[in-house]
């Protein structure tokens, strides 16, 4: 193993990519881009996945071991088993995870196994049709079960859902969400509604502190049990309801920020990386492809001024921030 050099000054080892390989999505969620008017990048400025592959190559010999492979929606770029193939061949890589809405996983979840995928994060933030088509702006709920069903039966372990808690919009289910966690082996994961590249101050509105969460299975007269050494748990504290096949975790990124544990560092799919998924700051690695000690130095640079935290608490409470909070929408960084 490589030992990592991707040691920041606040002494947080970095030893996990996040890939973002397209800004474009087949769905319009309304807390990741607006129902219209998105400028998407023209396919050129997008990267290859053998840039992608040469970037990985470089940061793997300095200790990044986990891979994250983000969008926008990372099914909709053409082949992307031939890219997790790529990816999980160089030395060093051992864990590749893929984030998706699942309405293509159906149909591509095998294929992605079998170049190597490990795992699977599934964004689905309400299991009753009409108010997934709503928060989605179109989606069909019906597939995304189906590519649940796909991706358990094909063997991804985990499987994640990503619950985006919003005030109003589906607090109401987070009942169901836990009861799907009784029912089958999945990781039901609650995260706070972050303002991540939002011009206006809407987004205050749908916030939501996860203690909700608690105090919903309180109200139903369930109990529920600390987890410990959940695989691929991340930033999330884990639970379960005794007996439950599955269990549900808790990510508060904004009232109880996990930024002196961060591992993480973001490739944008023009090639941008990021240190920070909320700051501004970004260095562009592309034109670097093809001199690996270039794009290892910009790496150190970039994590050399890794600030020690985000602030969105401060955001949220609307008092200053130390730094410039980024304009690209969530769906244009890999969040």
């Amino acid at each position: 193993m490589p030992v990592n050099t991707l040691i920041d000054r606040f002494d947080r080892v970095h030893d996990y990519l996040r890939i973002s390989v397209t800004d474009r999505c087949n769905l319009r969620c309304v807390y990741c881009m607006p129902a219209e008017g998105m400028q998407f990048e023209p396919h050129e400025k997008i990267m290859s996945y053998e840039e992608i592959a040469a970037v990985v190559e470089a940061v793997a010999k300095m200790g990044v071991r986990k891979l994250r492979i983000t969008g926008g929606e990372p099914l909709v770029r053409k082949e992307i088993e031939k890219l997790i193939g790529m990816l999980s061949v160089i030395p060093g890589i051992e864990d590749i995870a893929l984030t998706t809405n699942a309405i293509f996983l159906a149909q591509k979840a095998e294929a992605l196994k079998q170049a190597g995928l490990t795992r699977v994060n599934i964004s689905l933030d309400s299991l009753r049709a009409d108010r997934f088509a709503m928060i989605t702006r179109g989606g069909e709920l019906a597939r995304v079960l189906a590519g649940i069903d796909e991706a358990l039966r094909v063997g991804l372990n985990p499987v994640k859902l990503n619950v985006v808690l919003m005030q109003g919009q589906n607090d109401d289910e987070i009942m169901d969400f836990l009861r799907l966690s009784i029912d089958k082996p999945l990781q039901i994961r609650f995260i706070e509604y972050m303002p991540i590249g939002h011009n206006d101050d809407g987004w205050r509105t749908s916030y939501l502190s996860l203690q909700t969460v608690f105090d919903r299975v309180t109200e139903m007269g369930l109990t529920y049990e600390s987890v410990e050494n959940v695989y691929g748990n991340g930033p999330a504290e884990n639970y379960r309801i005794p007996g439950a096949a599955g269990t549900f975790g808790l990510i508060h990124p904004v009232s109880d920020h996990f930024c002196g544990n961060c591992n993480r560092l973001r490739m944008t799919a023009d090639g941008h990386i990021k240190s920070c998924l909320y700051w501004d700051d970004e260095w562009n690695v592309r034109p670097l492809v093809g001199d690996e000690k270039a794009i290892q130095d910009l790496f150190v640079r970039s994590i050399n001024t890794k600030p020690e935290n985000h602030e969105m608490a401060l955001a949220l409470n609307q008092e200053t921030q130390s730094h410039k909070p980024t304009a690209r929408r969530m769906s244009q960084i890999g969040g």
